[in-house]
């Protein structure tokens, strides 16, 4: 089983694993850096010291000839030098005693005594011979390593200084140390230091992880509160946006359950009256009277005609909720579009029609004739006269139709919810005739046609249909 560790342990562990990462580079970077300045500043000491010391012999030479050779006299001088460890080497019979080679060293001739190396490399002593310069290399001795500096004093005789390191050795041991110690102190700080980071960064996550529980409990009003502008308030962000339109869609998802209900319920309603009227008008046509089955055949004819107006009307709503609502535009003379729906909606009525401007749209003159249709006869069941239409195309990208009647408006309970289905007046409660889907219809076609409809009042109600121009294709 694969161990994922948690967001908490994981941000942790990054930190620490980042903080040790970066403290042991940085650390082993700094030691190589003093360790190697130390160095060099050790050979740069000691070359100075083997120079001071090769120049003072040569000079205690020249100034000094009681010496039988000049191994004795550098040898003599080289004895002055107390605590330093010295040998010589001399390829030159004229300066005194020759050292011999043994085994790939040469045996110095003479030395501080008990502590230099009896052996010197060949290959390092001929080197030094070879280069006319002093050469320095490190040597492993009994008392530690040792840098050993080898250069001439006089021609074939070579002075070999052996410099102890165990001081720079002891002073790089506590360099190590100590950034041993910085590195373990920053990793600790670097371990609270995620734990800090670790909790301030949990802690959002668990708000947000809470606030979706609760959202997903149908708490919708749920929100995350926005701090800051780093990503943590993105995410509040974007839970918030989230949770707005989700708890929006939810709403109008139970909004139109509630109208599914709501229509279910005054579709059963509307049925209710005809279907009962059908019924007693069918009863009413086995009548051995005359005059009882002529009533029964009318009533019988006007309630099968309202049920089929009910129908239709159910229809049309129901491709409007589907989406699938036909939409065939094409060129429209308002005017000449006004004067048939008045004539087809109230017939013998005077109803008068004015125009002003352009009255030309680009529209589905069915459904435009349906809205004006039905907002002229709902002014003239509704309203009183005298009732007025009028198409304003003054507007270069708009054109309005306004039906005004005089009667007395709209209640004022009953204005915001007018487009809204099965909704009627008190007048128009007791009547027969409308099933309470017209305007919702118009409202429908409206909105098809990118326009809208307006209810206002004015000395009676006032409908305004509002399409733009639009244009062909």
């Amino acid at each position: 089983m694969t161990w994922r560790p948690g967001l908490r342990t994981g941000i942790v562990l990054t930190v620490v694993l980042v903080t040790l990462v970066t403290t042991v580079a940085m650390a082993l970077t700094t030691y190589g850096l003093q360790a190697g300045a130390a160095r060099e500043r050790f050979a740069a000491s000691a070359r100075t010291g083997f120079d001071s010391d090769a120049q003072q012999a040569h000079q205690f030479l020249v100034h000094s000839a009681a010496f039988e050779s000049p191994v004795a006299g550098v040898a003599e001088y080289m004895r002055a030098r107390l605590g330093l460890t010295w040998a010589l080497v001399n390829f030159t019979g004229t300066s005194g005693p020759l050292s011999s080679a043994e085994d790939g060293h040469y045996v110095p001739v003479a030395g501080s005594a008990g502590s230099s190396p009896d052996r010197l490399p060949v290959a390092e002593v001929d080197r030094a011979r070879q280069r006319r310069t002093p050469l320095s290399y490190p040597v492993d001795t009994p008392d530690g390593p040792q840098l050993a500096i080898v250069g001439e004093v006089e021609p074939g005789l070579l002075l070999a200084e052996f410099y102890n390191m165990r001081g720079l050795d002891d002073e790089l041991a506590t360099l190590r140390r100590r950034l041993a110690a910085v590195a373990a102190v920053i990793a600790l700080l670097g371990g609270g230091l995620g734990v800090l980071v670790a909790r301030r960064v949990q802690r959002p996550v668990r708000t947000a992880a809470a606030a979706a529980r609760e959202f997903g409990a149908g708490a919708l009003g749920t929100r995350l509160p926005v701090r800051g502008r780093d990503e943590l308030a993105d995410l509040a962000g974007s839970f918030n946006a989230m949770a707005q339109r989700l708890g929006e869609s939810i709403e109008q998802l139970r909004a139109k359950d509630r109208q599914q209900r709501r229509f279910v319920a005054d579709v059963a309603h509307d049925l209710r009256t005809p279907v009962a009227s059908v019924i007693a008008a069918a009863d009413g046509l086995r009548s051995p009277d005359e005059a009882d089955r002529e009533r029964s055949a009318e009533l019988l004819g006007a309630q099968a005609r309202r049920l089929g107006a009910l129908v239709e009307d159910l229809l049309e709503m129901s491709r409007f909720d589907a989406g699938a609502a036909e939409y065939r535009p094409e060129v429209v003379d308002l005017r000449a579009l006004v004067d048939d729906a008045v004539e087809l909606s109230a017939p013998g009525v005077d109803v008068a029609v004015r125009c002003a401007g352009d009255v030309t749209v680009v529209g589905d003159p069915r459904r435009l004739h349906t809205i004006v249709r039905n907002l002229v006869s709902n002014a003239v069941r509704h309203g009183a006269p005298p009732v007025a239409v009028t198409v304003d195309g003054t507007d270069p990208d708009l054109a309005r139709v306004v039906v005004a009647d005089s009667g007395p408006g709209l209640p004022a309970e009953l204005a915001p919810v007018a487009f809204d289905r099965f909704v009627r007046g008190d007048r128009a409660r007791g009547r027969t005739g409308g099933s309470g889907l017209g305007l919702a219809i118009a409202r429908e076609n409206a909105r098809l046609h990118g326009g809208r409809l307006e209810v206002g009042h004015d000395g009676g109600a006032v409908f305004t249909l509002t399409v733009p121009r639009g244009r062909v294709g």
